[in-house]
């Protein structure tokens, strides 16, 4: 009997103990608060981040970027590419428990580019039959070209060929559960709410501090997520990010501050990763309101007196290329453009500025009165101070710094209502050169500047009418040729992706569009 009853104490030591242990926790840098976690809503880094880890589209990518099976088991296209059937694997659920069917699936897409969703990605997705029509509310979201034949199949046809997987590792073609958006409205994202299907599930969210998932049971490969529980911690301020890596408080940080690169590596050997990037960094114009609107010359000089070498060699000083175009290198099959003043020294370009806004009637008698707005980041202050500092020192120009909190300042700049000059640029979604092209091919959320231009939308329907990739790539560099030579937009540096990543970190690697899902990591002990 003594035995049994110092065996029972024992056995309750070890649970207390096993109780006891704190749960295993990645603690992740993420740059801005996210602004929302309707998939089918976001547009920035900061909530694709955490969508990747609460969702999973269709298909999905590996630690290394490639694509993998997702939802669907796999997939065929016809011999035309223009009709891709997905195998849904066999007992897919929600986080809730309840079964993710086909038709749950093609609910959801339909909602995606409904136009009431307002969905910014969804021209990404204007190949997909009807797609553009029902967003723009001339067709009913029942004539999308997204079918379930049955409960494990998924049907997708598009207008012309297109690299459709890769489109599909996308948030916005993640499943949003629909009943959850009846009953709760905006508040289906909030914790308790939110039902997702990917690796993890939305416990807690302390709006400007940190959000927290753990690792969701029902997900169809739940026994390989070796983390239990992920927390995204908000850090627009990328020195005092620095600090908090420094201190154990952070796993993984979004970014590294400007400083120069050798004073970094020293300080954190292996710790600092720095990798390419498919990303360019530019500054957008307003070219529907004065005085931007009517005066290349103008826009054009204010391009010319940026030094993008000081820029990239003492501003952001981490591997940063200076970029004269607005696709990245690195796209295959793409030879990318580039502005024709771009092989001048920057004396030539300062003396052709010069007298470009001497054309455009500004002198130091009358000089130009211009607001740079850009949103809360250590980076981008530094940045949009250096830039205002050669437009002064070069052609007289007083700036205002305008800084925002990110969510005010992303709907200032897509309403186009007093924005001048801004903070843009664009990540790559996919390592096509569409995906940087197309937001100025019409008047969509994307189109931050307000470019219109029809010989522009002439070139990129050549391009996506194209049968081969040589010639779609070659009218696309039209395109980028024309769009550069209207000077809506000021190409700055094209991205390296550079975070902090602690040792006890297994799993973390580089990849071109820089997206590091927390299922593929570990933690060592």
């Amino acid at each position: 009997m003594m035995r049994i009853v110092a065996l029972l104490l024992c056995l309750c030591s070890i649970d207390a103990a096993a109780q006891a242990r704190p749960v295993e926790q990645l603690e992740r840098g993420n740059g801005p608060e996210p602004a929302t976690l309707d998939a089918h809503r976001c547009q920035e880094v900061a909530c694709g981040n955490v969508l990747r880890d609460l969702y999973e589209g269709l298909v999905t990518e590996d630690a290394a970027g490639r694509l993998i099976p997702g939802m669907a088991e796999r997939w065929e296209v016809s011999a035309d590419g223009r009709l891709w059937t997905f195998h849904l694997r066999n007992g897919l659920r929600w986080s809730n428990g309840e079964t993710l069917t086909a038709a749950a699936i093609v609910a959801s897409f339909r909602r995606a580019f409904a136009p009431e969703t307002a969905a910014p990605f969804a021209e990404q997705f204007d190949a997909v039959l009807n797609a553009s029509a029902v967003q723009s509310g001339k067709s009913s979201p029942t004539t999308l070209g997204i079918d379930a034949p049955d409960a494990r199949t998924i049907r997708i046809r598009t207008t012309r060929q297109v690299a459709l997987p890769a489109l599909l590792t996308l948030p916005i073609a993640f499943p949003v559960y629909l009943p959850a958006v009846t009953q709760y409205g905006n508040q289906h994202t909030r914790p308790g709410h939110l039902v997702s299907n990917g690796a993890y599930r939305l416990v807690a969210w302390t709006p400007q501090a940190n959000l927290t998932v753990e690792r969701n049971p029902r997900f169809h490969d739940a026994a390989s997520v070796r983390i239990a529980r992920v927390r995204f911690h908000v850090t627009e301020d990328a020195a005092a990010e620095l600090q908090r890596f420094a201190a154990g408080d952070l796993h993984i940080t979004e970014t590294a501050p400007p400083q120069p690169l050798p004073k970094l590596r020293e300080r954190f050997g292996a710790q600092l990763r720095i990798a390419p990037y498919i990303g360019a960094f530019w500054l957008g114009m307003n070219v529907t309101r004065p005085p931007l609107k009517d005066d290349p010359r103008l826009r054009e000089a204010l391009s010319l007196a940026v030094d993008r070498d000081k820029l990239t060699r003492y501003i952001t000083g981490l591997g940063e290329t200076p970029a004269y175009g607005i696709v990245p290198p690195g796209i295959p099959g793409y030879d990318a453009a580039k502005i024709h003043w771009a092989d001048w020294d920057q004396a030539r370009r300062d003396a052709r500025a010069k007298a470009l806004y001497r054309a455009a009637g500004y002198s130091d008698a009358n000089p130009l009165i211009l607001e740079l707005r850009y949103n809360t980041s250590t980076p981008h202050r530094r940045l949009t101070l250096a830039v205002a500092a050669m437009w002064r020192d070069t052609l007289g120009v007083r700036v205002r710094l305008r800084n925002e909190e990110w969510k005010v300042f992303v709907q200032n700049r897509r309403q186009r209502a007093i924005t001048q000059v801004f903070r843009g640029g664009w990540i790559g979604d996919v390592a096509d050169a569409r995906n940087f092209l197309g937001a100025f091919a019409d008047d969509g959320a994307l189109n931050w500047p307000g470019y219109d231009d029809a010989r522009y939308q002439e070139l990129f329907a050549n391009a996506d009418a194209a049968r081969s990739e040589v010639v779609r790539n070659a009218w696309l560099r039209a395109a980028e040729t024309r769009l550069l030579h209207a000077h809506v937009l000021i190409p700055l540096y094209f991205y390296t992706s550079k975070h902090l990543v602690s040792p006890k970190v297994v799993g973390f690697e580089a990849n071109p569009l820089d997206r590091h899902p927390s299922r593929w990591l570990q933690l060592r002990q």
